[in-house]
């Protein structure tokens, strides 16, 4: 932890909302980012990510260090999205590919990038859509486990520390939620190789 970060967490532990803010700006993306994947909603993720800064604003003061504040933050997110996911187990669940409500009209979500083809872009778009709704297909921890070392790119050191478990059962959990990913892939009957899926 820098300097300026200490300085921040303990003005944040004496309620000083301002320090809270300028502390916790750069972990906002990354929650969201979890959030999003966890649900796969972006208003949803919003949401989450506000619910997270507000768990993690109102715990703070009992925040010991015993971990980093990165591990500690995305602990409190990822406990947040399951309590969501758990709630929600018998509603619908909202694609992707959702429409986005603008004063424009409606627009549809997509990956922005200028080099490729529109050939080339629609297969990627298309992949990404096969794989996001094979992860969502995933039990709850399987899916945690995908997003959080495949999608999220932590280390398995950081993923024990978030999950408070030991490294071997998160590398078992890992490999167990790649298998069940490439089957759920190989099974839905798409045209691409499912052996990217490392």
């Amino acid at each position: 932890m820098s300097d300026n970060e200490r300085i921040l967490l303990e003005k944040s532990k004496k309620g000083d909302v301002e320090a809270f803010e300028q502390l916790i700006e750069s972990y906002q993306k990354k929650i969201f980012n979890i959030a999003f994947r966890m649900t796969g909603n972006y208003n949803d993720a919003g949401e989450l990510t506000q619910e997270v800064l507000v768990r993690v604003f109102r715990s703070i003061k009992s925040f010991r260090e015993e971990a980093s504040l990165s591990t500690w933050i995305y602990r409190i997110t990822t406990n947040t999205c399951l309590d969501e996911l758990r709630k929600r187990k018998n509603k619908k669940v909202i694609s992707l590919e959702e429409e986005i409500k603008t004063e424009d009209g409606e627009l549809r979500r997509q990956i922005v990038d200028a080099a490729p083809s529109p050939e080339e872009l629609a297969e990627r778009n298309e992949i990404k859509r096969c794989v996001d709704a094979a992860v969502r297909q995933l039990p709850d921890e399987q899916r945690t486990m995908i997003i959080l070392r495949d999608i999220q790119g932590f280390s398995y050191d950081e993923i024990s520390r978030i999950l408070k478990c030991p490294q071997g059962t998160v590398k078992s959990r890992i490999s167990r939620a790649r298998l069940a990913l490439r089957d759920i892939l190989k099974n839905s009957g798409e045209l691409f190789n499912a052996s990217f899926v490392k």
